[in-house]
């Protein structure tokens, strides 16, 4: 194995969105038993260094492949269409309004049914995004467009967290 490769090669998957989460978990625990520096204990302290290097290479690599957002922003940057979100937050108008109404809508609710009813709606939208994001990328081939969509699952994500700690403080 090389520490350089990708992180689809070294979990021996295709490089595509969509993954089998099964899978991954199970060539992560492979990998890590693979790895593990105790498993080199009596090759020496640079055997046992080399070994951390490696785990510490598989969990991010796994950390990446099990999370879309990361697994779609890493699959953009492979394929030459680097996100950039700090650099260019430029959304479609549509997406915009969306969040404007949104957001109106976390600020004026307080009840945990209307904040329950909006989490559902983000939900919903998380999904079309993701299902984009696979067409996009696995068969569209078209990393630039993805891009747009993995900007837009960064702004859901953010959301969702506020929608649940709005949530977690009314009940």
């Amino acid at each position: 194995m090389n520490l350089q490769t990708n992180d689809f090669d070294l979990f021996d998957v295709p490089m595509r969105f969509e993954q089998d989460r099964a899978q991954l978990d199970a060539r992560w625990k492979a990998l890590q038993r693979e790895a593990h520096p105790d498993r080199f204990a009596a090759e020496g302290a640079a055997a046992q260094r080399v070994a951390m290097q490696w785990s510490v290479r598989i969990n991010e690599a796994y950390q990446r492949l099990k999370d879309p957002l990361k697994r779609a922003a890493y699959l953009c940057e492979l394929l030459g269409a680097p996100v950039q979100a700090e650099n260019n937050t430029a959304m479609p108008a549509a997406f915009l309004m969306q969040q404007m109404e949104w957001r109106e809508n976390l600020d004026d609710t307080e009840s945990a049914q209307g904040l329950e009813a909006l989490a559902d709606q983000v939900a919903s939208e998380q999904r079309r995004v993701q299902k984009e994001l696979a067409r996009l990328l696995d068969q569209a081939q078209d990393p630039v467009q993805a891009v747009g969509q993995v900007r837009a699952l960064m702004f859901i994500e953010r959301f969702t967290q506020e929608v649940n700690a709005k949530l977690d403080r009314l009940t």
